[in-house]
């Protein structure tokens, strides 16, 4: 299992990010960059990186495309990043889950900690909970669905993108807080799990706040809970499941990642070019659209909200007792 302690100590001599002129950082050396995905296209993560590849093209190097490696629950894409050149030209944006969750469900990984470089956080989100019209109108909050699933046990499931993914845990988690048998069904990514949420065939939805945004209005499915430790700007008027007794406080972040192996002075000037990115309104914008929160920082910074994660998911997997062959 990788090594947190690790993972943070390989950073810890980073000095502070210098403000050198952003046509410094790669401009002169990469003619193609890639951003690698471990998602098909169409989802949040590729849109987000396909964002990033637009404002990057052209100054952090000539080309800049997204490269999609979806499978295997991004061992495939971060596999690619481990055998990429350490040079800057490829990068991987990535959930914070592979390295926080994963050493803890899975057995075996094709990688560790020291296979990776953070570079910088990308923007943090929340998750939810919704239901759809399989679920009666009266049902508004989570109190109300566990009380219709302990007199409807038959009906007591609920969906997520995938099997083994963090809104997968978190519906766990609801199961064994609530006491109340609640049966999982995975899907591949958010499209055909929405799709039956909104059609009946599923009771629930466990996913990111972002998938429901485009949902909410037609009335279709119904938020019933944020993840948190308060109410999410996108839905404000969605309690939290902490406020409705269940302390499910777990939010997570996208990060830009290099080949472990890239030297210092590569990521802090990676960091340094995307920072300004990051602040532009149009980027902050662009990502409240899919209910993300803009959010950049040190390689450092994106090392020990690593490391706090994977402290908080090691407490809660002993709760959950989840494990990739379970």
């Amino acid at each position: 299992m990788p090594t947190r302690r690790k993972f943070t100590s390989q950073l810890a001599g980073i000095a502070a990010l210098t403000a050198a002129p952003l046509h410094l950082a790669h401009s002169q050396s990469i003619g193609l960059a890639k951003i690698l995905v471990g998602f098909p296209p169409g989802g949040a993560t590729d849109a987000v990186a396909r964002r990033l590849a637009e404002k990057m093209r052209g100054g952090y190097a000539n080309t800049v495309v997204v490269e999609n490696k979806p499978g295997a629950s991004m061992q495939i894409s971060i596999s690619t990043l481990k055998d990429s050149a350490p040079d800057g030209s490829t990068l991987l944006l990535s959930p914070t889950a592979p390295f926080s969750i994963y050493p803890f469900t899975y057995r075996k990984l094709p990688y560790v900690a020291e296979d990776v470089a953070p570079v910088t956080s990308v923007c943090s989100f929340a998750f939810g909970f919704a239901v759809g019209p399989a679920v009666p109108p009266s049902v508004r909050g989570i109190n109300d669905f566990i009380a219709w699933c302990k007199a409807n046990p038959d009906k007591a499931n609920f969906g997520s993108p995938a099997s083994g993914s963090t809104p997968h845990l978190l519906g766990i988690l609801l199961s064994k807080l609530s006491r109340t048998e609640l049966t999982h069904v995975g899907y591949r990514g958010d499209a055909p799990g929405l799709q039956d949420l909104m059609g009946g065939q599923v009771s629930a939805y466990s996913s990111t706040v972002g998938s429901f945004l485009p949902h909410l209005k037609s009335g279709r499915l119904r938020l019933i809970a944020v993840s948190g430790q308060g109410r999410n700007a996108f839905v404000s008027d969605v309690p939290t499941f902490r406020e409705q007794g269940y302390p499910i406080n777990a939010t997570e972040s996208f990060g830009l990642f290099l080949p472990g192996r890239t030297s210092q002075d590569i990521v802090r000037r990676a960091a340094a070019y995307l920072h300004p990115i990051l602040a532009q309104g149009e980027v902050v914008a662009a990502l409240g659209d899919i209910g993300m929160t803009a959010k950049s920082g040190t390689p450092q910074d994106l090392a020990n909200l690593i490391k706090a994660d994977t402290d908080e998911w090691r407490r809660l997997i002993k709760i959950v007792g989840f494990t990739a062959e379970s």
